[in-house]
Protein backbone atom coordinates (compact mmCIF):
# COMPACT_ATOMS: atom_id res chain seq x y z
CA UNK A 1 0.00 0.00 0.00
CA UNK A 2 1.23 3.65 -0.88
CA UNK A 3 -0.43 6.47 0.94
CA UNK A 4 1.37 9.42 2.51
CA UNK A 5 -0.55 12.89 2.49
CA UNK A 6 1.47 15.17 5.20
CA UNK A 7 4.69 15.48 6.17
CA UNK A 8 3.71 13.76 10.52
CA UNK A 9 0.72 11.38 10.46
CA UNK A 10 2.61 7.85 12.14
CA UNK A 11 4.78 6.26 10.00
CA UNK A 12 4.34 2.59 8.54
CA UNK A 13 6.67 2.21 5.96
CA UNK A 14 9.74 4.24 4.45
CA UNK A 15 12.48 3.91 2.08
CA UNK A 16 16.11 5.16 2.73
CA UNK A 17 18.47 5.88 0.35
CA UNK A 18 21.44 4.46 -0.32
CA UNK A 19 25.20 5.64 -1.30
CA UNK A 20 26.32 2.89 -3.30
CA UNK A 21 27.73 4.06 -6.48
CA UNK A 22 27.49 7.73 -5.90
CA UNK A 23 28.50 9.51 -8.90
CA UNK A 24 28.93 13.52 -9.24
CA UNK A 25 27.71 13.83 -13.35
CA UNK A 26 30.52 14.75 -15.35
CA UNK A 27 28.83 15.83 -18.58
CA UNK A 28 25.53 17.26 -17.42
CA UNK A 29 25.28 20.92 -18.70
CA UNK A 30 22.78 21.97 -16.03
CA UNK A 31 24.61 19.83 -13.41
CA UNK A 32 28.22 21.67 -14.18
CA UNK A 33 26.83 25.00 -14.25
CA UNK A 34 27.05 25.13 -10.87
CA UNK A 35 30.83 25.56 -11.81
CA UNK A 36 29.90 29.76 -12.48
CA UNK A 37 26.72 29.78 -10.50
CA UNK A 38 28.20 28.49 -6.82
CA UNK A 39 28.68 30.59 -4.17
CA UNK A 40 31.69 28.41 -2.40
CA UNK A 41 34.73 29.07 -4.35
CA UNK A 42 37.28 27.18 -2.28
CA UNK A 43 37.22 23.57 -3.57
CA UNK A 44 36.05 22.71 -7.21
CA UNK A 45 32.36 21.32 -7.79
CA UNK A 46 33.32 17.45 -7.67
CA UNK A 47 33.40 15.09 -10.49
CA UNK A 48 32.87 11.65 -11.62
CA UNK A 49 32.63 8.71 -8.57
CA UNK A 50 32.55 9.69 -5.00
CA UNK A 51 35.26 8.13 -2.98
CA UNK A 52 34.76 4.52 -1.05
CA UNK A 53 35.51 5.70 2.30
CA UNK A 54 32.38 8.57 1.91
CA UNK A 55 30.68 5.65 0.61
CA UNK A 56 30.71 3.06 2.87
CA UNK A 57 30.56 5.45 5.65
CA UNK A 58 26.91 6.96 4.04
CA UNK A 59 26.15 3.49 3.95
CA UNK A 60 26.86 2.97 7.09
CA UNK A 61 24.93 5.46 8.59
CA UNK A 62 22.02 5.01 6.75
CA UNK A 63 21.92 1.50 7.84
CA UNK A 64 22.39 2.21 11.53
CA UNK A 65 19.08 5.05 11.11
CA UNK A 66 17.34 1.92 8.94
CA UNK A 67 17.64 -0.41 12.34
CA UNK A 68 16.63 2.62 14.79
CA UNK A 69 13.54 2.92 12.38
CA UNK A 70 12.75 -0.70 12.43
CA UNK A 71 13.25 -0.77 16.35
CA UNK A 72 10.10 1.51 16.21
CA UNK A 73 8.36 -0.46 14.33
CA UNK A 74 8.69 1.00 10.71
CA UNK A 75 8.90 -1.22 7.58
CA UNK A 76 12.07 -0.08 5.78
CA UNK A 77 12.64 -0.88 2.01
CA UNK A 78 15.45 0.03 0.27
CA UNK A 79 16.68 1.09 -3.02
CA UNK A 80 18.31 -1.52 -5.55
CA UNK A 81 21.66 -0.63 -6.89
CA UNK A 82 22.28 1.28 -10.38
CA UNK A 83 25.84 2.09 -11.73
CA UNK A 84 25.37 5.29 -11.79
CA UNK A 85 29.40 5.66 -13.75
CA UNK A 86 27.68 3.94 -16.62
CA UNK A 87 25.12 6.78 -17.59
CA UNK A 88 26.29 10.05 -15.44
CA UNK A 89 23.71 9.79 -12.88
CA UNK A 90 24.19 10.57 -9.85
CA UNK A 91 22.95 8.72 -6.84
CA UNK A 92 20.28 6.68 -4.67
CA UNK A 93 21.36 8.70 -1.50
CA UNK A 94 17.78 11.45 -1.53
CA UNK A 95 14.80 9.37 -2.59
CA UNK A 96 13.03 12.18 -1.81
CA UNK A 97 14.18 14.77 -4.93
CA UNK A 98 13.03 11.85 -7.05
CA UNK A 99 9.33 10.87 -5.95
CA UNK A 100 6.68 12.91 -4.75
CA UNK A 101 3.97 11.01 -2.79
CA UNK A 102 0.50 12.73 -2.51
CA UNK A 103 -1.76 10.32 -1.03
CA UNK A 104 -2.12 6.99 -2.69
CA UNK A 105 -0.69 9.11 -5.83
CA UNK A 106 2.89 8.39 -7.09
CA UNK A 107 4.43 11.20 -8.50
CA UNK A 108 7.26 10.93 -11.45
CA UNK A 109 9.11 14.58 -10.77
CA UNK A 110 10.24 16.00 -13.82
CA UNK A 111 13.72 16.70 -12.50
CA UNK A 112 16.06 19.86 -12.85
CA UNK A 113 18.66 16.91 -13.68
CA UNK A 114 17.34 15.30 -16.62
CA UNK A 115 20.43 12.68 -15.50
CA UNK A 116 18.71 11.76 -12.05
CA UNK A 117 15.38 10.70 -14.06
CA UNK A 118 16.77 7.37 -14.49
CA UNK A 119 16.86 7.16 -10.29
CA UNK A 120 12.97 5.90 -10.87
CA UNK A 121 14.54 2.49 -11.79
CA UNK A 122 15.96 1.81 -8.52
CA UNK A 123 12.73 2.72 -6.63
CA UNK A 124 9.71 1.20 -9.25
CA UNK A 125 9.67 -2.26 -7.78
CA UNK A 126 8.19 -0.99 -4.63
CA UNK A 127 5.41 0.89 -6.55
CA UNK A 128 2.56 -1.20 -7.78
CA UNK A 129 0.27 2.15 -8.57
CA UNK A 130 0.58 3.54 -11.41
CA UNK A 131 3.20 6.63 -11.72
CA UNK A 132 2.08 9.87 -13.16
CA UNK A 133 4.37 10.98 -15.27
CA UNK A 134 4.63 14.29 -16.77
CA UNK A 135 5.27 15.02 -20.73
CA UNK A 136 5.89 18.92 -21.00
CA UNK A 137 9.24 19.44 -21.30
CA UNK A 138 8.66 22.93 -19.75
CA UNK A 139 8.24 21.92 -16.32
CA UNK A 140 10.40 21.45 -13.98
CA UNK A 141 10.35 20.64 -10.54
CA UNK A 142 12.31 18.35 -8.12
CA UNK A 143 10.15 16.23 -5.30
CA UNK A 144 11.74 17.94 -2.76
CA UNK A 145 9.91 21.09 -3.67
CA UNK A 146 7.34 20.43 -2.12
CA UNK A 147 5.93 19.71 1.57
CA UNK A 148 2.41 18.20 1.91
CA UNK A 149 0.00 19.62 4.64
CA UNK A 150 -2.97 17.16 3.90
CA UNK A 151 -5.04 19.16 1.09
CA UNK A 152 -2.30 21.99 0.97
CA UNK A 153 0.58 21.81 -0.71
CA UNK A 154 3.35 24.22 -0.12
CA UNK A 155 5.66 24.78 -3.79
CA UNK A 156 8.77 26.20 -3.82
CA UNK A 157 9.56 27.82 -6.86
CA UNK A 158 13.47 28.02 -7.11
CA UNK A 159 16.48 27.14 -9.01
CA UNK A 160 14.84 23.40 -9.05
CA UNK A 161 11.60 23.80 -9.45
CA UNK A 162 9.62 26.77 -12.18
CA UNK A 163 5.75 28.07 -11.70
CA UNK A 164 4.84 25.80 -14.49
CA UNK A 165 5.61 23.06 -12.22
CA UNK A 166 3.46 24.28 -10.08
CA UNK A 167 0.95 24.85 -12.70
CA UNK A 168 1.11 21.05 -13.92
CA UNK A 169 0.89 20.05 -10.23
CA UNK A 170 -2.52 21.84 -9.54
CA UNK A 171 -4.57 19.79 -12.53
CA UNK A 172 -3.00 16.71 -11.47
CA UNK A 173 -4.20 17.30 -7.84
CA UNK A 174 -6.88 19.01 -8.51
CA UNK A 175 -8.25 18.16 -4.94
CA UNK A 176 -5.79 20.45 -3.67
CA UNK A 177 -4.44 23.42 -3.23
CA UNK A 178 -1.85 24.56 -3.98
CA UNK A 179 0.42 27.22 -2.57
CA UNK A 180 2.61 28.94 -4.69
CA UNK A 181 5.88 30.45 -2.64
CA UNK A 182 7.89 32.50 -5.15
CA UNK A 183 9.50 34.89 -2.51
CA UNK A 184 11.44 33.10 -0.04
CA UNK A 185 14.34 31.31 -1.32
CA UNK A 186 16.22 30.52 -5.04
CA UNK A 187 17.93 27.86 -3.93
CA UNK A 188 17.14 24.33 -4.73
CA UNK A 189 14.43 22.41 -2.19
CA UNK A 190 11.70 23.45 0.77
CA UNK A 191 13.09 20.95 3.24
CA UNK A 192 15.50 23.48 4.80
CA UNK A 193 13.42 25.89 4.55
CA UNK A 194 10.16 24.87 6.03
CA UNK A 195 9.77 21.71 8.25
CA UNK A 196 6.74 20.66 9.33
CA UNK A 197 6.74 18.83 12.76
CA UNK A 198 2.74 18.36 13.06
CA UNK A 199 -0.17 20.21 11.99
CA UNK A 200 0.10 23.30 13.63
CA UNK A 201 3.82 23.32 14.58
CA UNK A 202 6.65 24.47 12.16
CA UNK A 203 10.33 25.11 12.51
CA UNK A 204 11.44 27.73 9.89
CA UNK A 205 14.52 28.81 8.35
CA UNK A 206 14.83 32.64 10.18
CA UNK A 207 17.21 33.58 7.49
CA UNK A 208 14.91 32.97 5.25
CA UNK A 209 11.63 34.02 6.29
CA UNK A 210 10.31 36.19 8.24
CA UNK A 211 6.82 37.43 9.51
CA UNK A 212 6.53 39.79 5.74
CA UNK A 213 6.81 36.54 3.25
CA UNK A 214 5.63 33.47 5.69
CA UNK A 215 2.91 31.67 3.84
CA UNK A 216 -0.52 32.45 4.67
CA UNK A 217 -1.39 29.16 5.76
CA UNK A 218 1.47 28.91 8.54
CA UNK A 219 0.48 32.33 9.97
CA UNK A 220 -1.84 31.11 12.60
CA UNK A 221 0.83 27.78 13.49
CA UNK A 222 3.24 27.61 16.50
CA UNK A 223 6.49 28.43 14.68
CA UNK A 224 10.06 27.68 15.78
CA UNK A 225 12.46 30.09 14.25
CA UNK A 226 15.85 28.53 14.03
CA UNK A 227 18.95 31.07 12.45
CA UNK A 228 22.28 30.89 11.75
CA UNK A 229 23.42 31.34 14.50
CA UNK A 230 21.70 28.81 16.25
CA UNK A 231 22.93 25.83 13.97
CA UNK A 232 26.06 23.68 14.57
CA UNK A 233 27.51 23.54 11.14
CA UNK A 234 28.26 19.78 10.43
CA UNK A 235 31.90 19.06 8.31
CA UNK A 236 32.09 18.13 4.56
CA UNK A 237 34.44 16.35 2.37
CA UNK A 238 36.07 18.86 -0.37
CA UNK A 239 32.87 20.39 -1.08
CA UNK A 240 29.65 21.04 0.52
CA UNK A 241 27.13 20.16 -1.81
CA UNK A 242 24.66 21.36 0.68
CA UNK A 243 24.50 24.28 3.41
CA UNK A 244 24.60 24.09 6.98
CA UNK A 245 21.10 24.60 7.18
CA UNK A 246 20.58 20.94 5.96
CA UNK A 247 20.62 20.71 10.17
CA UNK A 248 16.86 21.67 9.53
CA UNK A 249 16.21 18.69 7.55
CA UNK A 250 14.68 16.33 10.10
CA UNK A 251 12.15 13.66 9.58
CA UNK A 252 8.95 13.40 11.60
CA UNK A 253 7.94 9.68 12.72
CA UNK A 254 4.89 10.94 14.64
CA UNK A 255 3.47 14.32 15.84
CA UNK A 256 5.34 13.89 18.95
CA UNK A 257 8.69 11.81 17.63
CA UNK A 258 11.08 13.50 15.58
CA UNK A 259 14.76 12.24 13.79
CA UNK A 260 17.30 14.84 13.42
CA UNK A 261 21.21 15.49 13.38
CA UNK A 262 21.98 14.92 16.88
CA UNK A 263 24.60 18.37 17.24
CA UNK A 264 21.71 20.52 16.82
CA UNK A 265 21.35 21.34 20.52
CA UNK A 266 19.35 24.65 20.00
CA UNK A 267 16.43 22.49 17.70
CA UNK A 268 16.49 20.01 19.97
CA UNK A 269 15.57 21.92 22.84
CA UNK A 270 13.04 24.16 21.10
CA UNK A 271 11.44 20.87 19.89
CA UNK A 272 11.39 19.33 23.48
CA UNK A 273 10.22 22.32 24.94
CA UNK A 274 6.95 21.51 22.58
CA UNK A 275 6.71 18.40 23.91
CA UNK A 276 8.44 16.78 20.81
CA UNK A 277 10.97 14.19 21.57
CA UNK A 278 14.09 14.13 19.36
CA UNK A 279 15.87 11.33 18.71
CA UNK A 280 19.57 12.52 16.97
CA UNK A 281 20.82 9.95 14.35
CA UNK A 282 24.04 10.75 12.67
CA UNK A 283 24.52 11.18 8.99
CA UNK A 284 28.36 12.20 8.62
CA UNK A 285 28.06 13.11 4.77
CA UNK A 286 24.55 15.04 4.89
CA UNK A 287 26.64 17.89 3.40
CA UNK A 288 29.21 16.81 1.32
CA UNK A 289 25.87 14.40 -0.67
CA UNK A 290 23.39 16.73 -0.16
CA UNK A 291 21.27 15.11 2.19
CA UNK A 292 19.33 14.99 5.68
CA UNK A 293 17.20 13.01 7.46
CA UNK A 294 14.42 13.92 5.49
CA UNK A 295 15.73 14.03 2.09
CA UNK A 296 17.16 10.38 2.53
CA UNK A 297 13.90 9.27 2.74
CA UNK A 298 10.63 8.80 1.28
CA UNK A 299 7.36 8.22 3.52
CA UNK A 300 5.70 5.31 2.05
CA UNK A 301 3.06 4.72 4.08
CA UNK A 302 1.64 7.17 6.98
CA UNK A 303 -1.54 6.40 9.17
Amino acid sequence: MIYSNNEWSPLKRILIGSATNAHWPVKCPIFRKQEQTTLWKNTPVPSGSVSKEIINEANEDLENFSNILKSLDIIVERPTNLNFSEFDGMYNYCPRDRILIVGDKIIDAPMLYSTRKKEIDAVSHLFSNDIISCNDPEVIFDAANVCRIGKDILYLVSDSGNIKGAEWLSKILQDHNIHVLDNIYKGFHIDSTISVVREGLVVINADRINKKNLPDILKDWDIIYINGEDIVPQSFVNYPYASKYIALNFLTVNPNLVICDPNQTVLRKQLEGKKVETIGVNLRHSRTLGGGHHCVTLDLERD
